[in-house]
């Protein structure tokens, strides 16, 4: 349960981020994160292949963000994301999006299902996925450093 399993993705707000306030629109947060988990997957290229070798792909059904700071242009931004549980039908990914000092400015929780590309529902997550995806798991507090 180690550190170096969560990704960490550097980001510069840009005028085009923000919203008539001069603040980052709140929506563009949820890119941010985005961005954030395909950072995930580059720096974990053996989920994508477990999920692909299983006919399964990564899909998201629910997501909780809690909005802690404005952030404004110029600010550089640290996104860090990592898997934090793994249940038997669902997982959860979560978000920290920080400035450079450290100051929080927003975290969110990431419900995610994996689907069956041949029978499109939802599966349960078992085998080497699982294996997979317990391995990545770590708890929240390492989100604290």
């Amino acid at each position: 349960m180690s550190a170096d399993l969560v990704s960490r993705t550097h980001l510069r707000v840009r005028g085009y981020h923000l919203d008539g306030y001069g603040h980052v629109n709140n929506a563009r947060y949820l890119e941010f994160m985005e961005e954030g988990r395909w950072a995930f997957f580059d720096a974990h290229p053996a989920l994508m292949k477990e999920l692909h070798d299983a006919g399964r792909a990564f899909v998201v059904v629910n997501l909780n963000i809690d909005y802690r700071a404005a952030a404004v242009q110029g600010d550089d931004l640290v996104i860090m994301t990592g898997i934090v549980d793994v249940g038997e039908r669902s997982a959860i990914c979560h978000h920290q999006i920080r400035q450079q000092n450290g100051r929080l400015v927003a975290q969110a929780d990431l419900t995610f299902v994996l689907l069956d590309v041949r029978a499109n529902k939802a599966s349960a997550i078992d085998g080497n996925v699982r294996q997979t995806l317990e391995a990545l798991t770590v708890e929240k507090a390492v989100f604290a450093d």
